[in-house]
């Protein structure tokens, strides 16, 4: 059985990571914590009353630490790299669910996040969690930096065609569209719902933070040098990412070359599935998996991927990286 703390265990995905550890039968969570509420976890998140007798605290990563073997962090940017350190040294395992160790350079991330980083020297030689391309780095590891939710529905579908040969690695155009939950629980002007039902729109384009986690984790994995374009939007529903991403063949080639290039790449991976209808998000609302397909529409070659952004875009993602870390077998708790 392992102990485990969650730091941040307000939002969202904080939730879900709940709900997923409650029915994992290596798991017991002794720790809940938040820098400004202290009520039982049931008041905080309706769902969970009467399933989870704790409380939230304001805990230092010494108690943090004396309460758990694993510690989820899901806080906002430069928060957990203040604490990481200090954890890592009383024993505890980290999966990082916030942006803090995803960059592999100091000059990136402060230019994307203008902010300082707290734990620089770690840049660079934190496992990527994304277990369909790096399982052997995370596997035992003590730190993983888990994928922002639309990186995972780029970079799964584009990886294996740009190392197969089949589309150039430069003018990648992603078109993502999100559910409201991807904005996080904090009330804001645009997420209200007067402003956000019956309406969808673009953001943060050519800003948005994740464009160079992107480039960076497919250039890593598939060796050759990616650019990308890409352009979120939020969309009136409450959970799901749906990626339509454009990029270019570098010889003609069919729609069952591409299928069959996915479905050999992704054959062993047990939450990748490679379908030939258009995914859409309710197809895998709740759950950890992401279905892909691609095909050949005039110059372009065109991939699909949907995800549920809560899940596979972040705790599900977190607890198969768990999973990985302690030993435990890979699907528990996910399927």
């Amino acid at each position: 059985m392992t102990t485990i703390a969650i730091l941040g265990s307000t939002g969202y995905t904080a939730l879900e990571l709940i709900k997923i550890l409650l029915r994992h039968p290596n798991t017991k969570i002794t720790a809940l914590t938040s820098r400004e509420d202290t009520r039982s976890v049931g008041l905080v998140h309706p769902s969970l009353s009467g399933r989870l007798d704790l409380s939230l605290e304001n805990l230092s990563p010494k108690e943090i630490a004396n309460r758990s073997e694993c510690v989820f962090c899901c806080l906002p940017h430069t928060a957990s790299a203040k604490i990481v350190p200090e954890l890592l040294d009383y024993g505890t395992k980290v999966i990082d669910l916030g942006a803090d160790y995803r960059l592999d350079t100091v000059e990136v991330f402060e230019t994307w996040y203008a902010e300082k980083h707290p734990d620089s020297d770690r840049l660079g030689k934190v496992p990527y969690g994304l277990p369909e391309l790096f399982r052997n780095q995370i596997i035992g590891t003590n730190l993983v930096a888990n994928p922002g939710c639309y990186p995972t529905s780029a970079i799964l579908p584009l990886v294996p065609l740009i190392k197969a040969g089949l589309i150039e690695p430069e003018d990648i155009i992603i078109d993502s569209k999100s559910g409201v939950s991807g904005a996080g629980r904090k009330p804001k002007l645009t997420t209200l719902y007067p402003e956000c039902n019956e309406n969808i729109s673009a953001y943060n384009i050519g800003t948005h933070r994740h464009t160079p986690e992107i480039e960076q984790i497919i250039t890593a994995a598939s060796g050759k040098k990616t650019t990308v374009l890409f352009t979120p939007h939020l969309t009136p529903m409450d959970r799901g990412i749906l990626s339509t991403i454009y990029s270019k063949p570098i010889r003609p080639v069919t729609q069952n070359e591409l299928l069959k290039t996915l479905r050999n790449f992704y054959q062993n991976e047990p939450f990748v599935k490679i379908v030939e209808h258009l995914p859409s998000t309710k197809d895998v609302s709740g759950t950890n998996f992401v279905h892909i397909t691609a095909c050949v529409a005039g110059n372009r070659v065109i991939t699909v991927s949907a995800i549920d952004n809560l899940i596979k875009g972040a705790s599900g993602a977190a607890v198969q990286n768990f999973n990985l870390m302690f030993n435990y077998i890979e699907t528990t708790a996910l399927i």
